[in-house]
């Protein structure tokens, strides 16, 4: 019997959002995201099919040039209208019981001090099932949606990644110590306040005094993903993550990537197995091969090539769009990262851009019967990875199909859980409801307990920054 699996429903509160032109199927309900229903109803199916969590992607902009048009993305519904996860994970919460719910939020779109109280949130609604997807966004025209004129140079947003986490760590792990919340009704006394701490940041982009108004949520710090596969995601993943998600092209290309990764966790003083790695994978289930290999060729019937070429658009460092034809050893970006996987890829000829949406569109899927999908998923998790993030090509028959058919035969290989696990969802995957004291926000634990009692004693009494 092998080791389950973890899987999560990997979606976006839109009509398309990894799958172009699927939503024209006449199955696809993902054309009614704006209805709440749909989202309960998928988030109750899930949690019947014991899914570890409901994964919500996010943007804050519109792809490609800014300053082009943008037919193409609402001709296609590709990511607008979009919708924000953060509000409808409080819905989500109160209508499960089990299911984590993981959000999506950039370091552009939120000050700290703000997301770190809707978190702790709905961390407390939930009973301790939030995640966050910790991204640094990846589009121009998301920027300017913030007031820059233009998205910050790659290296120096996970540099604002740092100082970001930073302090979201002090307000979740600090700024309140444990026994800090009494509601002592006999003595009139809600919480004490020498266990509660004004955390004085000071950085380069923030500056937060403190405390934070939340008391501790059942997790404190959420779940932390990350997605980022270019050398300063991985960095940053090193040190931060304890979920990351990959869409790498195939098991061998996963391995290479999360050996990287777990190697720089290593050397960060944290163990390898702190982070568990999800590759992004989607399924076309048949009862035989050859029914499978029918619902293929219906379902590339509905593929859009303009909908994915326009979601790998990358662009240059003047905001204009590379032309499919352009080699990716051409490409100097800031906004797409991570791209040297196609290039191991593909090795019987140079690699072009237009290569990224052809790879999005057709090696992310698994076709087959239930018996041989399980058979390639032993081969991803040969490969290091601990995790799926099914992607779905409709809602909620993507799910559901996977639910009815190949789960069953995971759990009989043991690949799948039976039932959750008790507590938070990091208890649910790591066996414990707190992060680990190798993680860098443990370091904040205590740090406030004595001070400092101004900005001027700040200095001397907050842990040296990170290097």
């Amino acid at each position: 019997m092998g080791k389950p699996l973890h899987f999560n429903a990997f979606v976006m509160n839109t009509a398309s959002h990894i799958h172009h032109g699927q939503w024209r199927r006449p199955d696809a309900g993902q054309t009614e995201f704006n209805d709440i229903g749909t989202w309960v109803d998928l988030a109750q199916k899930l949690e019947a099919a014991k899914f570890d969590a409901m994964f919500f992607a996010d943007v804050s902009g519109l792809y490609g040039d800014a300053d082009a048009d943008f037919d193409v993305y609402a001709h296609e519904g590709l990511q607008i209208p979009s919708n924000d996860p953060t509000v409808l994970l409080g819905a989500l919460a109160v209508k499960t019981e089990h299911i984590g719910l993981a959000l999506t939020s950039n370091v552009v779109q939120n000050h700290p001090f703000n997301f770190a109280r809707q978190v702790s949130t709905l961390d407390h609604i939930s009973r301790g099932r939030i995640a966050w997807n910790v991204v640094t966004g990846m589009q121009d025209n998301g920027a300017r949606n913030f007031g820059l004129s233009r998205l910050t140079d790659h290296a120096e947003r996970y540099e604002w990644a740092e100082e970001y986490v930073d302090v979201a760590y002090k307000l979740w792990e600090g700024s309140w110590d444990e026994g800090a919340l009494l509601k002592d009704k006999e003595r009139g006394v809600f919480s004490d306040p020498s266990k509660i701490h004004k955390i004085y940041h000071q950085g380069p982009r923030y500056r937060v005094e403190g405390p934070h108004l939340p008391s501790p949520s059942p997790q404190r710090t959420p779940l932390l993903y990350q997605a980022g596969s270019s050398a300063s995601g991985r960095a940053f993943a090193a040190r931060n993550a304890e979920a990351v998600f990959i869409m790498a092209p195939s098991p061998e290309i996963a391995a290479l990537q999360i050996a990287d990764t777990r190697r720089q966790a290593a050397e960060a003083g944290r163990r390898p197995e702190d982070i568990k790695f999800f590759q992004g994978l989607s399924f076309i289930i048949g009862g035989t091969e050859e029914e499978a290999r029918a619902k293929e060729e219906y379902y590339d019937g509905f593929v859009s090539i303009d909908g994915y070429l326009a979601h790998a658009a990358i662009v240059d460092k003047t905001g204009r769009v590379y032309p499919a034809a352009t080699p990716l050893s051409e490409v100097d970006t800031n906004t797409r990262k991570g791209t040297e996987w196609v290039s191991r890829h593909i090795t019987d000829r140079e690699p072009v851009v237009g290569d990224l949406a052809w790879l999005q569109a057709r090696n992310s899927r698994l076709v087959g019967t239930p018996e041989q999908i399980a058979d390639r998923l032993e081969q991803w998790q040969a490969a290091g990875v601990d995790g799926i993030n099914v992607i779905n090509w409709v809602v909620p028959g993507s799910f559901e199909e996977f639910a009815d058919q190949v789960l069953p035969v995971l759990r009989a290989r043991g690949l799948a859980q039976r039932e959750y696990a008790d507590g938070p969802l990091r208890q649910k995957l790591f066996g414990a409801p707190l992060l680990n004291e190798r993680h860098p926000a443990a370091r904040y634990r205590g740090a406030f307990t004595d001070g400092p009692a101004s900005w001027e004693e700040a200095a001397a009494a907050v842990p040296a920054a990170r290097p």
